[in-house]
């Protein structure tokens, strides 16, 4: 009985080692479905809550311009001609229950922002979801590092 008992609890150690472990933390560097890239970090030393900034475009030069991607739907006219890569998408995301941060994100289709969550979906991917007048959506990102 006691060796039985034994084997039950290293199977529930594993079960519940293995579920924690297949998560990773989300900071790091992930690729967008549309191929741009974001790089996600701590706020601050001091603060629980995640930012993310476009670590990449998703190509070189925007097809409207021919030039490199700017900041070009910020409602700020002064913001507009900044480069995309730097801009924070994500901030304040505050954990908000297992695998999940919910804070603001920056819509650069569109220059709004919008309250969004951050959910890790699998140990090498995430979901980053937002809505707006009772519409919701998202894209899912894949690790990278």
């Amino acid at each position: 009985m006691h060796n039985r008992a034994l084997g039950l609890f290293a199977i529930v150690l594993f079960i519940f080692g293995a579920g924690g472990a297949a998560f990773a933390d989300p900071k790091g560097l992930w690729l967008a479905e549309d191929h741009a890239q974001v790089r996600i970090a701590d706020c601050s030393r001091r603060s629980q809550a995640l930012c993310a900034i476009v670590a990449a475009a998703k190509s070189a030069v925007d097809p409207e311009t021919g030039r490199p991607w700017t900041d070009k739907h910020n409602p700020d006219p002064n913001a507009r001609g900044r480069p995309l890569v730097g801009v924070y998408v994500l901030y304040n995301m505050l954990p908000d229950g297992p695998r999940k941060w919910s804070g603001t994100l920056y819509n650069t289709d569109d220059g709004h922002t919008y309250p969004g969550h951050l959910l890790e979906t699998g140990p090498r991917s995430i979901r980053i979801e937002g809505c707006a007048i009772g519409i919701c959506g998202g894209r899912n990102l894949t690790r990278l590092r």
